[in-house]
């Protein structure tokens, strides 16, 4: 199936909560919350799910999408194949090579009480614009526009689109706004619950694992997609792509309609080639709200 597909059958327009629940079980089933996260103890009877074990200074983690072609290929059928094992590494490589924009929505009205009412003011909508613009002057062959269900990112994508108009839009509801990780160093101005990490942060997680990873071996051209979300979002996917220690996040700041750019190679590499770019917006077109 293709990554198209597959985006549209997990992501369609008609998103839903019915999606984040399965999402969390099936993480859950799945040994990924075990594997990832351990409880922290806090002074109250809540517990925020935390990290446990990443990289460290030793290496590169080559298997850190579980996609490496030899950890795809069954064990017994490689003893009893011989060197059909071989053969079936080789065919399970990946050859293409994936370009993930990460966009942040543009401005929006912070006096909104409910999502509905957090519209884009007229500068966010400046900012799209200038944002759309510099993604159509690329010259790339976009494959698929996807975008939080939140209403700033999907307005922000609607005007994307407009300079995009052969790519196809997809709502999401994992990419929404939350707080993916308790950060290190704290700060005093955002202290969200610790039951808004936990639940939060796993199904920011299955947005990583869902978007952020090598082609698939039946790729055979390289890839170029457009993810609309949040800054929250966009600064815990980079840590963790590069595997950094992702409490970090935190520690960066991005513009409203800026544009990271990350680059997954078939080997697993991973590359950041722009961080937060809004060099193509006049001084007076900034923000970050």
């Amino acid at each position: 199936m293709s990554f198209r597909r597959a985006a549209r059958l997990a992501c369609g327009f008609a998103g839903g909560s019915a999606l984040l629940v399965c999402a969390a079980v099936a993480a859950d089933k799945h040994g990924y919350l075990r594997e990832r996260f351990r409880l922290r103890e806090t002074p109250t009877a809540v517990h925020a799910a935390q990290p446990s074990a990443w990289p460290t200074a030793n290496g590169w983690d080559y298997n850190w999408d579980k996609r490496d072609p030899s950890s795809m290929v069954n064990g017994k059928r490689k003893e009893s194949a011989g060197d059909s094992g071989s053969q079936d590494t080789e065919n399970n490589k990946p050859k293409a090579t994936r370009h993930i924009f990460l966009i942040r929505h543009s401005q929006y009205n912070l006096n909104g009480k409910v999502d509905k009412e957090r519209v884009l003011t007229p500068l966010g909508r400046e900012q799209a614009e200038l944002t759309g613009q510099r993604l159509a002057a690329l010259g790339l062959k976009y494959d698929l526009l996807i975008h939080s269900s939140m209403t700033r990112a999907t307005e922000t994508a609607n005007i994307l689109s407009k300079y995009l108009p052969a790519v196809e839009l997809v709502s999401c509801d994992l990419l929404q706004e939350g707080a993916p990780i308790e950060p290190v160093p704290p700060v005093g101005h955002w202290k969200p619950e610790a039951m808004q990490y936990h639940e939060d942060g796993a199904r920011i997680e299955a947005a990583f694992r869902r978007y952020i990873h090598r082609a698939d071996a039946k790729q055979k051209e390289d890839s170029y997609e457009i993810i609309v979300c949040h800054a929250n979002v966009i600064r815990y996917f980079v840590c963790r792509a590069l595997q950094f220690p992702p409490e970090g996040w935190l520690r960066m700041g991005l513009n409203n309609g800026s544009i990271t750019w990350l680059t997954i190679r078939p080997s697993g590499r991973v590359a950041l080639r722009a961080m937060g770019d809004s060099g193509f917006m006049p001084p007076d077109k900034l923000s970050r709200t």
